[in-house]
């Protein structure tokens, strides 16, 4: 009876150092794949999530939207500000400083490793997208991360800069109605608002 014992004793003892061996896999399995996930990902599954996600983006601005999120690109996020039917805001990523949501949605973003983007916006880079808005002459309103906002029409968008004729929003690009031009880089950029009706997605 005792070696029955001592036996079964030993089992729960390999048993027991088996599950935390195996834990201690699939903890180290489970910090490897977060070392190799990436903000965009998060937020494509955050875009992707079937629930609404009430969320609050901090920008380098210091400004806090309160936004939904309705598309992510390359290097830039797209959002429409709750409430208010304004155009759509352009974001660079790096321009993001926090993004406030709950912790289940802040948890389901962290499980995106499965989440593909196949969609074009995904593909397209913060640049590809101004250059649209020059090729419309969509008159845009910048906000830098100083805190200064600039409105105007974009003339020309490089690799990493764009032109902007400066004047007041609502009025068309004339020779008489700007009142200065400004080259911006787009590290300089904390969110760009395109004129209500223009899509860019």
């Amino acid at each position: 009876m005792r070696w029955d014992r001592f036996f079964d004793d030993l089992e729960d003892q390999l048993a027991s150092e088996w599950e935390a061996e195996r834990a201690a896999l699939d903890t180290e399995a489970e910090r490897l794949r977060l070392s190799r996930l990436e903000m965009r990902q998060r937020l494509t599954a955050l875009q992707a999530s079937t629930s609404d996600v009430a969320a609050s983006w901090e920008l380098s601005d210091g400004s806090t939207l309160r936004a939904d999120l309705a598309g992510v690109g390359a290097d830039w996020v797209a959002l429409s500000e709750t409430g208010r039917r304004a155009g759509v805001i352009l974001v660079p990523l790096f321009a993001i400083v926090g993004i406030r949501m709950s912790q289940p949605d802040l948890l389901r973003t962290a499980r995106a490793d499965s989440v593909a983007s196949s969609s074009l916006a995904g593909r397209m880079t913060f640049g590809f997208v101004v250059r649209d808005l020059v090729r419309r002459r969509a008159a845009v309103a910048l906000q830098l991360s100083s805190g200064r906002g600039l409105t105007g029409t974009i003339d020309r968008a490089g690799a990493d800069h764009l032109d902007i004729a400066l004047h007041e929003p609502g009025s068309p690009r004339r020779t008489g109605e700007v009142t200065g031009y400004r080259m911006v880089p787009f590290s300089a950029l904390a969110w760009l608002r395109a004129e209500e009706g223009v899509s860019v997605l």
